[in-house]
């Protein structure tokens, strides 16, 4: 009887051992199969090919009037902000204004942590490395000395300090082996400041001779410090202003650029590049004429 007993219980046992064996394989699979799932990436395309945005994330250099900058209310606005406001308001999106450090961009974007650098940003020489949008500014790079130098041309900047913004347009020119790095070689030296606040402060002080940057830049600069300042006629470079995405992006910039030309043909886009005309922006656009 005992015996009998003994191999019930055993046999009890066994059946519960396989059934917790079975629940824990099955516990085991189905983590695994949703892990697959969340990690193939196309939630995110699905979101996106299906119009589900809510929100357009911009990263721009909140140091870069009249294009982005932070108003004397607080506000961070500009000539590009305005334009991805209205784009947004089209769309239904909540803009989020990202302000970031401009020699972080590529890490910004390639992290997801912005969907595009709408900010005054150079197409040319990037054409391979972002997916860009029509241009809309043809834009200059230009030379500014304080009133009353002796430097009126590049043939006199040799032996003077030379400053520009770090990854900027004007640097790229000026390492250029094609374009002016000859020219730079000449310089007693050649100054990287994160903002061109900084730049222009180094100017003042007299701490460099000159400041290379884009033209609405120095005309913003210049009207803010009520003179002071000259843009020498010789430039350094032309270019012109695109809105870059990702790399392959293609989705969002056709939608983003086909509501950017809405606006160009009823006009709002010249309306929104008249508020800037003080700096030289109304003749600088080359959409909307």
């Amino acid at each position: 009887m005992k015996r009998l007993l003994a191999l019930m219980v055993a046999g009890v046992m066994t059946l519960g051992l396989i059934a917790c064996n079975d629940a824990k394989t099955e516990t085991q699979e189905t983590p695994e199969t949703v892990t697959e799932e969340e990690t193939d990436g196309t939630s995110d395309a699905k979101a996106e090919d299906t119009g589900d945005r809510t929100t357009f994330t911009v990263g721009f250099d909140a140091e870069f009037p009249p294009y982005g900058y932070m108003d004397d209310n607080g506000e961070y606005t500009g000539f590009d902000l305005e334009l991805a406001e209205e784009v947004c308001k089209r769309k239904g999106w909540e803009l989020v204004k990202q302000p970031i450090d401009w020699d972080a961009k590529d890490m910004e974007l390639s992290s997801g942590a912005i969907d595009c650098i709408w900010n005054g940003f150079t197409i040319n020489g990037r054409e391979d490395d972002y997916t860009f949008s029509v241009p809309y500014v043809d834009n200059s790079q230009v030379y500014v000395v304080k009133e009353g130098s002796d430097i009126k041309s590049e043939a006199d900047m040799a032996g003077k300090v030379v400053g520009v913004q770090a990854d900027s347009s004007a640097l790229a020119a000026l390492e250029d082996a094609e374009g002016k790095a000859d020219l730079a070689a000449t310089f007693a030296d050649l100054v990287q400041f994160a903002d061109y606040n900084t730049g222009f402060m180094n100017l003042e002080s007299g701490a460099i001779d000159v400041l290379a940057l884009d033209i609405g830049v120095a005309n913003y600069q210049i009207s803010s410090r009520d003179g002071g300042y000259v843009i020498l006629d010789e430039q350094l470079a032309t270019e012109q202003y695109g809105i870059g995405f990702l790399k392959g992006n293609d989705a969002l910039k056709d939608e983003v650029e086909a509501t950017l030309m809405e606006m160009v043909n009823d006009g709002t886009f010249m309306q929104i590049a008249e508020k800037y005309s003080d700096y030289g922006l109304k003749e600088s656009v080359c959409l909307g004429k």
